[in-house]
């Protein structure tokens, strides 16, 4: 009797040992899935990105849009690789317009047209006794007019300095965009022309990305001049 009793507990131990290692790896399965699904729809937002891009520039070309799109098509390319990396649909994008090699598969879609807004005018303000006014430019440091809210922000490959490319507001405008996943920001000069609200070259997305990720996905982006 004393035998049978020993090996009953043994069986029940095993038992209980073998059920949680079951639910461990499920657990761990099921967490490298959601994982890998959130790192997918990252890829395929940046591409989808990218691609808008190039077919605005080829709806409204100028004399920079064959090197702007050059460019495109490498970060394009390098997406893709990553794609491959994380066991993603290769060349899957949100909007897709670019096969490999640049060639267009959907009609090039109309870029939308730059609004301008007409200067504020502002009635003169009596300060109260005590209470001082700001500075000239110290607008530049404090909340700016936020636009775009809910847009997500990529970047496009060129070198240089911090800047920007944009489909909403004109070359000259400065923005700041922040990283509300991780509070980093950057204030950059619209250099160039985009389908996007806002995309950021290589340097400016640099200084607020988070590491390995090409998306911004929860982002605000203010204009301040």
């Amino acid at each position: 009797m004393s035998r049978k009793k020993t090996l009953s507990r043994k069986k029940k131990i095993s038992l209980l040992v073998g059920a949680a290692a079951l639910v461990g790896g499920t657990a761990v399965v099921m967490t490298g899935t959601s994982q890998a699904s959130v790192a997918c729809d990252g890829f395929a937002t940046a591409l989808g990105n990218n691609e808008e891009f190039i077919a605005g520039q080829r709806s409204a070309p100028d004399a920079q849009s064959e090197a702007r799109i050059a460019n495109r098509v490498a970060v394009i390319e390098q997406i893709k690789a990553q794609q491959k990396a994380s066991g993603c649909t290769v060349g899957e994008g949100s909007k897709g317009v670019v096969a490999a090699g640049g060639a267009a598969q959907k009609p090039p879609v109309a870029k939308p047209p730059v609004v301008k807004t007409p200067p504020a005018t502002t009635a003169p303000v009596n300060t109260p006794p005590g209470q001082q006014q700001p500075a000239p430019g110290a607008a530049n440091n404090g909340a700016g007019q936020v636009v775009c809210p809910g847009s997500t922000v990529t970047l496009f490959n060129e070198e240089g300095a911090p800047g920007a490319s944009s489909g909403q507001f004109p070359v000259g405008t400065t923005l700041r965009v922040t990283n509300l996943d991780n509070s980093k920001s950057t204030t950059v000069k619209v250099t160039s022309t985009s389908a996007s609200c806002v995309l950021l070259n290589n340097a400016a997305f640099e200084q607020v990305r988070e590491p390995g990720k090409f998306l911004i996905r929860k982002a605000r982006i203010e204009r301040i001049g």
